[in-house]
């Protein structure tokens, strides 16, 4: 099995080939130079592994939650590609990618949502796949949702965003760990081997949220609480 992967829902883009149960990836801080990167990188995968376009089986992305214009870039890609070649697409959650780059057994992934949120999820190992403890969400820090069993590792930009508020809720936190196109062609590869991909038309992010800004209101009430807990 051949497949490509996408992964720009944060400020990192990056592309990962799995051929054959090998992956190769090359990831760049992009800020906001996704769609500038993604195919070149795409290109120079294919072109290091001697593998057409045309001889991939289905492509993989970073379906969310996440920066509302990245889950859009990726999603794009995803089904440009698959359009082309007729293939199946398979979204993969942004927060279990990043239960996957963390490595630890028990992972609660959280991610920055702006506008004084958190996404969030919780996973254990089990065996090679993860077990989902806690669905993803998107709540206010103060609310984080930490199953039983931990200890939990935190990791993900939402514990950098908000220090004070969630560390006490884990055992360690490792702030700076982001989904990468490698994690999401580790998870894909089984789920795809399985037939779950779907036609390129229904691929879309999982925004877990509708709302992209806060009102005028809304930000002046985020200014008055102060500190550095506030985001957005």
């Amino acid at each position: 099995m051949r497949f490509v992967a996408f992964e720009t829902s944060s400020a990192w883009c990056s592309v990962a080939l799995y051929a054959d149960g090998a992956i190769a990836s090359i990831e760049e801080r992009a800020a906001q130079r996704h769609t500038e990167l993604a195919l070149p990188m795409l290109a120079r995968l294919l072109a290091e592994a001697e593998i057409a376009p045309g001889a991939l089986d289905a492509v993989a992305f970073g379906a969310g939650p996440g920066s509302f214009t990245g889950l859009r870039i990726a999603c794009a890609l995803a089904q440009g590609v698959a359009f082309a070649w007729d293939r199946p697409v398979l979204g993969v959650s942004t927060l279990e990618a990043l239960a996957q780059a963390c490595a630890a057994p028990r992972v609660l992934a959280c991610i920055d949502a702006r506008m004084h949120e958190v996404y969030c999820a919780a996973y254990e190992r089990s065996g090679a796949a993860w077990r989902e403890a806690c669905a993803p969400r998107c709540v206010s820090p103060g609310a984080l949702p930490v199953p039983a069993g931990g200890p939990w590792i935190g990791c993900g930009s939402g514990f950098a965003a908000y220090p004070r508020l969630l560390q006490r809720a884990v055992e360690r936190v490792v702030p700076h760990v982001h989904a990468t196109a490698l994690a999401v062609a580790q998870l894909a590869a089984p789920r795809l081997a399985r037939g779950e991909g779907v036609d390129a038309a229904h691929a879309a992010p999982a925004y877990l949220r509708d709302k992209i800004a806060l009102t005028a209101h809304e930000r002046a009430a985020g200014v008055a609480l102060g500190g550095a807990e506030v985001q957005g």
